[in-house]
């Protein structure tokens, strides 16, 4: 990226870590229906005791910032709005460091209960959950979008076979309490699927690009959908309230009205929302809006080069870089053209690089959880978005949609156990290293194929030299006896007929009957000391164990082509 373009992003960084903490709560833009365009701080008041909450958006997508801020004012100066029940569909958290996040709620008396695809990031909730403040509870992202689905006609359940023989299965001892204190949950046998439950939702909160006078709502320019049009019909249809945060208001056009004012109750208009992280709306970046034709080399170095300033996208060694093109080349082995693809968060999205600079990316149509269809899946602060996205769908559609036509994903892992089963909802016992499965259940559960990724052991040194690598130094294994929690049953997915695999750092593992088998290894690692002796996972090996090509291990001529 040249000079002056580094320092623009520069710049741009400045000053949003200048602003990002300054919220003007009593803006107000005049010339509009008082009684539906109202302040942020009106729109705290607006949210009667003991509600149930929910606030659209993923990541740095679509944050409801200013409502976050306004509400959490509220409380500290009147305690109102109090005992709130607070449910997100994904992650909004900003691992206790970000203003601006859904943090900003997790107030002692402010909320009784967070319910969350994904915890991880909230580090405060999670905070308040490990002293017995609050109530946690998870569900999968796909179940959550059904039933605010579902609540916008009168049913405020759903049935699946989502989370059957995982950590959510009752005849297994499962809930979905997070909180050892929890007294409840909500999911329940019912027949041979599962019920899911979720409180009747009263407040919807959200942030879209614009609005016009009447109180429509637009998502153009926007990064992502996720679930707004469905959280909004399900507090209107409950007699609840539903309160957009804009950035400005913007003549009518009734071919592009995105959610009817009939669905909205209040707008607040707030010119410094962003479009995703760090991107204010009113000058939002046409590479991640839906229909763009960016330059795709431009908006990649774009985005790398705040994932890299900012350190969201950790620097890759050498050894990761291996584990990126394993997985990389075995993506293309077992996939077909025209495939629709998911990839997961971290090691994942270095496959996607990978693809697109071997030039097979126009091969593959790439999906998100959001909703957001084709184009380059975006990494690292910007993930959940894309980079020139065909179509921007709701994350109910798009979970629906996998389940029929979901072809590959490739996800990360933090455990597997010695019969395939995988783990990647909890770190560590308490509270404080939950992590939840977000749409990670939904997704394994609907592709034909899944590659996961991940390291072989956690703090393990190796060492690569003239194309083999070598355990230096043993870390704490991830292939265990038995996961610390099933997220991922591997015997369903057999069942069901789906091809899994394993990449890691010393070779590449396949799914069978018996457990994970080691197909391939890399140069250089010793079977026997580094695999079977350094894990407590049975491993089993093939009988036509191959080497992992050079190419792989060193990168040169290294080449990603069809057979």
């Amino acid at each position: 990226m040249k000079f002056i373009e580094t320092a623009k992003i520069y710049g741009h960084l400045i000053s949003f870590l200048a602003t990002q903490n300054r919220f003007n709560l009593s803006y107000h833009p005049g010339g509009t229906d008082r009684n539906r365009f109202i302040t942020a701080a009106e729109a705290a008041k607006q949210i009667p005791d003991g509600s149930t909450v929910i606030s659209v958006g993923m990541a740095g997508h679509a944050r409801c910032s200013i409502l976050f801020r306004a509400i959490r004012n509220s409380y500290l100066k009147d305690k109102t709005p109090k005992d709130l029940t607070w449910m997100t569909v994904s992650a909004q958290g900003g691992r206790g460091k970000a203003p601006g996040t859904v943090e900003e709620v997790a107030v002692s008396g402010l909320i009784k209960e967070y319910i969350s695809g994904h915890v991880e990031t909230a580090h405060k909730q999670l905070e308040m959950g490990a002293n017995k403040e609050i109530e946690i509870h998870i569900l999968p992202q796909g179940e959550i979008t059904r039933i605010l689905h579902n609540q916008s006609e009168g049913n405020a359940t759903c049935l699946s076979s989502i989370g059957i023989g995982t950590f959510l299965d009752p005849d297994l001892g499962g809930n979905t309490a997070a909180t050892p204190h929890s007294t409840k949950s909500y999911v329940k046998k019912n027949g041979d699927l599962l019920e899911y439950s979720l409180p009747k939702i009263n407040v919807a909160l959200f942030n879209a690009p614009y609005a016009d006078n009447e109180g429509n709502i637009y998502f153009k320019n926007a990064s992502a959908i996720t679930e707004i049009r469905e959280a909004a019909l399900a507090a209107k249809y409950n007699g609840g309230k539903v309160i957009a945060t804009v950035s400005q208001i913007i003549e009518k056009d009734e071919a592009s009205i995105s959610l009817p004012s009939k669905h909205v109750s209040h707008i607040v208009v707030n010119p410094a929302n962003e479009q995703t992280a760090s991107i204010k709306q009113r000058k939002y970046w046409p590479m991640f809006t839906e229909g763009a034709k960016e330059c795709m080399e431009k908006s990649i170095a774009k985005m790398n080069t705040i994932n890299s300033i900012t350190s969201y996208s950790p620097k890759r060694g050498p050894v990761d870089n291996i584990l990126a093109r394993m997985a990389a080349s075995l993506f293309v082995k077992v996939a077909q053209k025209g495939n629709l693809v998911n990839l997961g968060i971290g090691l994942p999205e270095e496959v996607g690089r990978l693809v697109y600079e071997g030039g097979l990316f126009d091969d593959f149509t790439f999906s998100s959880e959001t909703g957001v269809y084709g184009g380059l899946p975006a990494s690292g602060l910007f993930f959940g978005g894309a980079i020139n996205p065909q179509k921007m769908y709701s994350s109910a559609w798009i979970f629906n949609h996998y389940k029929t036509s979901l072809d590959i994903t490739v996800l990360g892992t933090l455990q597997v156990d010695s019969k395939g089963n995988v783990n990647v909802s909890k770190r560590g016992e308490g509270v404080k290293n939950y992590v939840g499965p977000g749409g990670f259940m939904n997704i394994a559960d609907s592709a034909k194929t899944i590659i996961f990724i991940g390291s072989w052991m956690a703090k393990a040194e190796f060492k690569l030299k003239d194309g083999k690598l070598t355990l230096i130094k043993k870390g704490i294994p991830k292939f265990v006896d038995e996961v610390l929690e099933v997220t991922f049953n591997a015997q369903a997915a057999l069942e069901k007929g789906k091809t899994v695999y394993y990449v890691t750092t010393v070779g590449i593992f396949k799914l069978t009957e018996k457990g994970p088998e080691l197909i391939q290894v890399m140069p250089g690692i010793d079977v026997q000391r580094d695999i079977l002796e350094a894990s407590t996972a049975k491993i089993q090996i093939s009988e036509n164990l191959e080497l992992v090509s050079e190419s792989i291990a060193t990168g040169h001529g290294y080449k990603l082509a069809w057979d």
